[in-house]
């Protein structure tokens, strides 16, 4: 796979800047809060995947990343699909405690998707922000039900697949009255 191209962030200025915030309080070792709790940047610049998601996408769920598939339901679309600006929700696991959330910039084809996504690899990475980053759609039907995630320690998509829950789109369901 080739290197990763220019993010896309969509969605207008209120989001960008939230998400500069966000960036611009990890740079600074502001924040406290970690990813249980849905918290911010921790001491030192780190970036938890949630707050991430949430600045990027607009989608405003609270909790672990693994609990955001089922608290959209009734409150935002969700799908099997993916679309540029949803969020993958990746299920939590014995390797994911908390699952992982990724914003998709661009879909590139119906097995691969580019996303930004907050604290994904271990070592120098772990905690940084990763823009554009390949995910391959591994899973037998072809539904994102299972994913393989870009890893910057390899430089290469991991060895692991990791089950997904879904796609939960920005665009708010409005109660039927």
């Amino acid at each position: 796979m080739k290197s990763m191209g220019t993010p896309v962030f969509g969605g207008g200025g209120r989001r960008l800047a939230c998400l500069l915030a966000l960036l611009l309080l990890a740079a600074c070792g502001g924040g406290s809060g970690n990813l249980a709790s849905g918290g911010g940047a921790g001491s030192g610049g780190f970036m938890w995947c949630v707050p991430y998601a949430r600045a990027e996408s607009g989608i405003q769920l609270r909790g672990d990343a693994w609990e955001w598939w089922d608290a959209a339901e009734g409150r935002y679309e969700r799908g099997q699909a993916p679309r540029r600006g949803s969020v993958l929700v990746l299920s939590r696991t014995s390797r994911l405690r908390e699952g992982h959330l990724s914003v998709v910039s661009r879909v590139v084809s119906s097995r691969e998707i580019r996303v930004n996504h907050a604290n994904w690899a271990n070592g120098s990475a772990k905690g940084r922000v990763a823009l554009d980053q390949p995910v391959v759609d591994v899973s037998p039907r072809n539904d994102w039900s299972m994913v393989r995630v870009w890893y910057p320690p390899i430089n290469n998509l991991g060895t692991s697949s990791y089950p997904a829950s879904g796609f939960v789109h920005p665009r708010a369901l409005v109660a039927a009255r």
